[in-house]
């Protein structure tokens, strides 16, 4: 089968086209520390897609934060029937 976009729920390497962030996580943590918003978008919908793909009600989020004044702990967000448990470090 042939690679494909997906844009919806769980990513599959074998199946579907992966972008690799690492190169430019200096670029982006020179961004936040000078105060510029950054964010990778689609984290919760991810979560969530994948977990009614697999019939879950509660996931684990890890969120990397590089701003100085960062809030660290956990927090739980309710979406819908599910739960999102979200690690902020």
């Amino acid at each position: 089968m042939e690679k494909t976009f997906n844009t919806e729920g769980y990513c599959d390497p074998e199946l579907h086209y992966m972008v690799d962030l690492s190169g430019r996580l200096a670029e982006i943590k020179t961004m936040v520390d000078a105060g510029k918003y950054f964010a990778i978008n689609r984290g919760e919908q991810q979560l969530l897609d994948y977990l009614e793909h697999f019939h879950l009600n509660k996931g684990y989020m890890l969120s990397f934060c590089f701003n100085k004044k960062k809030k660290i702990g956990l927090q739980d967000i309710a979406i819908g029937d599910k739960v999102l448990v979200e690690a902020v470090v």
